[in-house]
């Protein structure tokens, strides 16, 4: 079985410190905050292993730059797969305005 390097952009970094502090002090519980952040970060590390099990976006432009998303409860993991590379672009909540989220994220 083929292995992969994942690699995490520095906004993937932002996202999980913004979707823990959001749960953490917004909904103020810290414990469930720190149990999502581990299990998106944990999921984020299977992607070493057969990272084509998840599927691209049906939409344009995501579809034809091959942007893939895992869903981890109501988060969106967003990755593209180069070679032997997964690179870990955003994670976003399921209910936000995804499509919006990445071109902003595209752009900035």
């Amino acid at each position: 079985m083929k292995h992969y390097t994942v690699r995490i952009t520095d906004q993937v970094v932002e996202d999980m410190e913004e979707l823990y502090t959001y749960i953490a002090v917004q909904l103020r519980a810290p414990e469930n905050a720190m149990r999502q952040y581990d299990r998106i970060a944990e999921a984020i590390l299977t992607l070493d292993r057969f990272p084509e099990r998840f599927g691209c976006f049906h939409t344009e432009p995501e579809y034809s730059m091959g942007i893939r998303r895992m869903v981890v409860d109501n988060f969106l993991v967003c990755y593209v797969i180069e070679s032997d590379v997964v690179t870990v672009t955003n994670v976003l909540y399921g209910a936000s305005d995804v499509r919006q989220r990445l071109k902003n994220h595209r752009e900035g």
